[in-house]
């Protein structure tokens, strides 16, 4: 299934859903899906048009993150055997759908990401490349990956691997799924993509200052979920460090008669211990929130599975409709549309 999140995409979404291909080998089936997230102008209408097979809509804009989690979970509930995302401004050539998701049919991936020719992107500023060459160095680090663009959209999962998705950032999902991929032990993949011309700048973000702070924050947090030991730990041992130093230096000065000119080394040093104890109690603590996340994610993991397998319908006003009424034979509306047999790809984006 390929599946696509939409806000007011009336002007592009014709040209991108022209290009999506009908047919990827190692699939019966290719199915679109369209999430339209509160869009108030003529996306629906031209998805419809285009010939989406189904479309998922929200009454008010909930945001990108958002909307990509509940077009998995659509995509699910529709019996997609694998899932490709793609954005709704034409950036990705759907002609290298087939090249996504290769590693997936072949068994060596459960989530391919398309990687862009950063450093050869005619499009890209010069303080862009070297953003996004640093922002997905940080992201390798982060998740222990090998993925080279980390901030792509063009990715493909298949049914296990996103069932196991859980996107709680509100700002955007392509970093955090990385990171919750290799913190998960979800094999990672990647492969070159190639990129059609900017149809229109990106609204994801009103300026680079802004896209760095809300990315470090979504970097910083989705690491610290799964690795609160690490990040309490490092700036422990500073803080534990300076207030065995300012003691030793207070000591010292004590020892040889003089300790009560340096009372101020005894006072900083006590509080920079006292922030060291805390910083390792609020890492044990989190280490325990870790543990019981990791319980409610297998949980989850089950419950999406009763639910597909109960036939529960996809969320969204409406539930998900189909774009036309079935003909004879044919498959229902995606209210009532049985999970599909092996070997579909069903895509929603």
């Amino acid at each position: 299934m390929i599946q696509i999140p939409c806000l007011n995409e009336e002007a592009t979404l014709a040209r991108t859903l022209a290009d999506l291909p009908r047919s990827v080998p190692g699939f019966d089936e290719v199915v679109w899906l369209v999430i339209d997230d509160g869009s108030t102008d003529r996306t629906v209408e031209v998805a419809r048009e285009a010939g989406v097979d189904h479309i998922v809509s929200f009454p008010r804009n909930k945001g990108l993150a958002v909307a990509f989690q509940t077009g998995l979970d659509a995509a699910l509930k529709l019996g997609a055997d694998a899932i490709v995302n793609t954005d709704a401004d034409n950036q990705y050539s759907s002609a290298d759908i087939a090249e996504i998701v290769r590693p997936i049919v072949d068994g060596t991936a459960d989530f391919v990401i398309g990687s862009r020719d950063i450093a050869n992107h005619a499009e890209f500023t010069t303080t862009k490349k070297v953003l996004q060459r640093v922002g997905s160095w940080v992201v390798r680090q982060a998740s222990g990956t090998d993925v080279p663009d980390a901030t792509s959209g063009f990715r493909a999962y298949n049914r296990e691997a996103a069932l196991r998705v859980n996107v709680v950032s509100a700002f955007s999902y392509t970093l955090e799924t990385v990171i919750q991929a290799g913190k998960d032990d979800i094999a990672v993949g990647h492969v070159p993509v190639r990129t059609n011309p900017t149809t229109r700048p990106s609204r994801l973000f009103s300026s680079k200052r802004q896209y760095i702070r809300r990315s470090a924050t979504t970097i910083l947090r989705i690491y610290a979920m799964h690795e609160p030991l690490r990040v309490f730990l490092y700036p422990a041992i500073v803080f534990g460090a300076v207030g065995a130093l300012l003691f030793a230096r207070f000591g010292w000065f004590f020892l040889n008669g003089d300790g009560s000119g340096h009372i101020q080394s005894l006072i900083v040093g006590a509080v920079a211990l006292v922030m060291a104890v805390q910083l390792i109690a609020l890492g044990v603590i989190g280490d325990l929130l870790r543990a019981n996340r990791l319980i409610g994610e297998r949980t989850l993991r089950r419950v999406r599975g009763l639910e597909l397998a109960a036939g529960i319908r996809p969320e969204g006003r409406a539930s998900a409709e189909a774009t036309t009424p079935p003909a004879s034979g044919s498959r229902s509306p995606v209210t009532d549309d049985p999970p599909a047999p092996p070997g579909r790809l069903r895509s929603g984006a």
